[in-house]
């Protein structure tokens, strides 16, 4: 908290130092005593009593000597220093506009008219000497004008006086400068713009770096509701979900223009420039700028306009460094705060350290920090860790690629190909323009460009040519590569990540092909984190924009468990995860699109056909996602049930019994979750374990289902049950259906009959579905299926150990003695294996020696050798852990 003396001594600095503060001092006795007192007078209305340019004129100079002591005096941080120089920019403005309207059409209301305000007011981060930016926008049904006069004209006219009122000088002084020149095309287009025009033009031709300008847009001033939904409409423009590095690339430019057409402020030293030298305001700002555009599409969370909220944005989000974060933080105070100084002395807007001595030092003494050495001093670190921060941004430098074949062929030896003719040949397919999305002259440029580091990560890749091909075939299929290309040179790790996946993954070398934009997911390393707990997947699946469809909410879906399946791949490819921790990062992903899907669904449904009363929609998963863990290619085991009165009536517009209501809503479901969209598939849903099989509906009642299973139910259909459990539905409907199965399951039954049915299945499974080769964890003898089969045998023989969990009921068994305790490590053994074998060895063959060597490595074997012996050896004690069960041999 300041005391009065702080503010004596702020005002004699500012009387010593700071001619235009001087004369505000003199002109304004009043507030000069108020000031001296240490108090902070509240903002003032403008005086409606006089003119409102001589209203607006007088309360600027008013706030202008108020925030300028408050501040030397450090009675206001920055942000509060900034946050009432915009509150003033924004009440002027509107004051402004609202007064150019009624001068026009003194009747009417004052509508139709907003200022989008970019830049620093948009951020609520104005300096002292600030001009602001605003775009003026229109809308010709409402905007008054006179008679025989066109909106345009109109709106035109109004604008020219909003900033007359603004920006013209007189004897008191001035309230704001206006620039007006942030609008598109500001050479050829009119001062004000209708707002239809606006919006298509963001949506279609906007350039790359305006995208960045909007990150800090506000509708700030005039009719804000018009300015609201111009920015609700170019929302989708400015946050994208695929991530365009042609607008990182063409920021950074706009970065070296600076610096080269400023290059006189770049050294530091006496003539720095504080915005735009290097180290400087700006590139703070550009760096927050360019993060918020990478990852802003995907995380609503880094959205903030003000640039220190920005950082704590990113690094709350893991997206910069948090040390990163604070030292940026630091500097961007200093550096603001040293601005603001030089602002106060004559009121200019002005960024750079004077060159003289004398009047260096007068900053450094208005600063309180007694010279302009002292100043420099303490500016020098901060300027020197943003400007190496910044330029971390830039990719390495590489060497092109030669374009003569021998010197290529040398290159791409050294690089790691041994089939250095395959790669040539590749190579120069790609320059050639074989493919479509390699034809444009912007296309080759951004090959170009990427190669050098591309072909490096290739050749490190553990199967080079295989990554190599599985490029060209991901090139083959694209309608366009640029953003593909720019996002590898703006992430080259990103590049020896991608080569890992296409030498060991064909499945997500496949994906990969299909949606390149699925490698924007794991521009960060929290793509190869931990996925997150069902609560925030679902949350995530379910926040979508304003104004979403149903549609929008499909491909939403869509979009976040392709990449959230992909990065769980991509984890286990890079060897950064356990199998076992996958698999149910798979089955939490799935649970979460079955909630927010059939959420979805119900809602949409019920416009047309209402509620059914005092009944509600259940869905079970069975099978692996009942187990709760998934493989990359499981399908999801579902049955649909619904509780109430099955005579019941639905209570929409068009009426259906509950029975065709529930069974339409499935299908419907079913749909939602494996129809492929726009943005790609889903699931592939099986339904057969409802009761009857194919041949019965395909939703029943509870009760009917109970009565099902109690009486009619076949001894597989109570093996499948074991691990049923309610992943949608209520509280109370999942207690009911979990009391339901729990009866079921507890029923004391006849073991010869359960063992020789559940042989018999076996027997006709083995038959049907044969292993598809001697890596098949699942299928073979001593596999997974087995081992299920033991389980389940023994939790219905034995009444015990009833958990969907595979794991936890092999445990709970063991402890009661009922089956071996080493069969919780074969099956740990065996879902490891088959989760990632899914991926890297999806037809169950032996994989190449690289991928050998990831296997080994993901699980923990010495080598191969060993590793299938202990597979052999584990797929034994399975098959006897069955025979014992079933009273049977260990073969098939």
């Amino acid at each position: 908290m300041s005391s009065p003396a702080d503010f004596e001594r702020a005002i004699a600095r500012a009387m010593a130092h700071a001619p235009f503060l001087r004369v505000a001092i003199e002109q304004q006795p009043d507030l000069f005593a108020e000031l001296s007192r240490g108090v902070v007078p509240d903002p003032a209305p403008f005086d409606p009593d006089l003119p409102i340019g001589v209203a607006m004129r007088r309360a600027r100079r008013r706030e202008a000597l108020i925030v300028a002591i408050a501040d030397l005096a450090g009675s206001l941080d920055l942000n509060g220093v900034t946050r009432r120089l915009t509150a003033f920019a924004d009440r002027a403005l509107d004051a402004a506009i609202r007064a150019a309207i009624l001068e026009r059409a003194p009747d009417a209301e004052p509508v139709g008219l907003a200022a989008i305000a970019l830049g620093k007011q948009g951020s609520c981060e104005l300096n002292y000497s600030s001009d602001i930016d605003p775009i003026l926008l229109f809308d010709p049904e409402t905007l008054p004008h006179r008679a025989r006069e066109e909106p345009e004209e109109a709106a035109v006219r109004i604008g020219r006086r909003v900033v007359e009122l603004l920006q013209a000088r007189d004897g008191e002084g001035y309230v704001l400068r206006v620039d007006l020149r942030l609008r598109p095309s500001p050479e050829v287009t009119p001062i004000v713009l209708p707002v239809n025009a606006a919006i298509s033009y963001y949506e279609s031709q906007a350039l790359p770096w305006e995208r960045a300008a909007f990150i800090r847009a506000r509708a700030a001033a005039g009719d804000l509701r018009l300015g609201r939904h111009f920015l609700d409409a170019i929302r989708p423009f400015v946050w994208r979900r695929s991530v365009d590095f042609g607008a990182v690339g063409e920021i950074r430019e706009i970065t070296r223009r600076i610096r080269d057409h400023h290059a006189h402020g770049q050294a530091f030293g006496p003539g720095y420039d504080l915005k735009r030298g290097r180290g400087g305001i700006r590139e703070i700002e550009f760096f927050a700028q360019i993060h918020q555009l990478i990852h802003g599409g995907r995380d609503a969370t880094v959205r903030a306009p003000a640039t220190m909220d920005a950082l704590d944005a990113l690094a709350a989000a893991g997206r910069i460094g948090g040390e990163e974060a604070e030292t940026l933080k630091a500097a961007y105070v200093v550096l603001r705060t040293a601005e603001h100084r030089l602002q106060m002395v004559d009121d200019r807007q002005t960024h750079t350290l004077p060159r003289a001595q004398d009047a260096l030092d007068n900053v450094g003494l208005l600063a309180g920090l007694g010279s302009g050495a002292s100043l420099i001093a303490m500016l020098k670190p901060h300027v020197a860790a943003v400007g190496a921060i910044y330029d971390s941004l830039d990719p390495p430098d590489t060497d092109a690629l030669s374009p003569d074949d021998d010197s290529l062929t040398a290159q791409l030896g050294a690089m790691g190909f041994a089939d250095t003719e395959t790669a040539v040949q590749l190579v120069e397919r790609w320059r050639g323009g074989s493919y479509p999305a390699l034809r444009s002259p912007a296309a080759r440029q951004a090959l170009e460009a990427v190669l050098p580091g591309l072909m490096a990560a290739l050749g490190q890749a553990p199967d080079p040519r295989a990554a190599l091909v599985q490029v060209d075939t991901m090139l083959s299929r694209l309608p366009s590569a640029i953003n593909f290309f720019r996002l590898l040179e703006a992430r080259p790790q990103l590049a020896q990540l991608m080569a890992t996946i296409l030498s060991h993954a064909p499945p997500l070398a496949e994906a990969l092909g299909r949606r390149p934009a699925l490698l924007d997911g794991l521009i960060d390393a929290t793509a190869l984190a931990p996925m997150g707990d069902l609560p925030a997947l679902i949350a995530e699946m379910g926040r979508g924009e304003d104004g979403d469809d149903y549609q929008a909410t499909l491909d939403r879906v869509r979009r976040i468990v392709g990449e959230k399946r992909f990065a769980l791949g991509a984890q286990l490819v890079a060897g950064v995860s356990d199998p076992l921790d996958v698999s149910h990062g798979y089955a939490r992903v799935a649970v979460a699109a079955v909630d927010v899907l059939a959420a979805a669904t119900v809602a949409d449904f019920a416009v047309a056909h209402g509620l059914v009363p005092d009944s509600e929609l259940l869905i079970l998963a069975l099978g692996r996602l009942g187990g709760g863990a998934l493989t990359h290619a499981s399908d999801l085991d579902l049955i649909y049930l619904f509780t109430g009165d099955f005579a019941a009536e639905s209570d929409g517009p068009k009426p259906l019994g509950a029975v065709h209501y529930y069974n339409r809503l499935a299908q419907r479901i079913t749909a939602a979750l494996s129809v492929p969209t726009a943005a790609g598939p889903l699931y592939d849903i099986d339904t057969r374990l409802r009761p009857s099989g194919a041949q019965g509906p395909l939703v029943v009642s509870l009760e009917g289902f109970a009565q099902y299973q109690r009486a009619d139910a076949w001894t597989w259909e109570h093996m499948a049950l074991t691990r049923a459990r309610a992943i949608f539905g209520s509280d109370a409907a999942r207690l009911a259906v979990g009391a339901v199965i729990g009866d079921v399951l507890q029923t004391p039954r006849d073991r010869g009959k359960i063992v020789a049915d559940a042989a018999d299945m076996r027997a006709e499974m083995a038959r049907h579905k044969p292993p598809a080769g001697p890596l098949d964890a699942k299928l073979l003898p001593g596999g997974l299926v087995d081992l299920e089969f033991a389980v389940h045998v023994a939790q219905l023989t034995g009444n015990a150990g009833f958990d969907p969990d595979l794991g936890l009921a092999i445990a709970a068994l063991a402890e009661r003695g009922i089956i071996s305790a080493a069969m919780g490590e074969a099956y740990r053994l065996l879902t490891r294996m088959l989760v990632l074998l899914r991926l890297v060895a999806p037809d169950s063959q032996p994989p190449s020696e690289a991928t050998r060597a990831l296997i080994v490595r993901v699980l923990g074997a010495a080598d191969w050798d060993t590793l299938v012996a202990r597979f052999d050896a584990t797929r034994q004690d399975v098959a006897q852990c069955w025979a014992a069960v079933s009273g049977g041999t260990d073969e098939h």
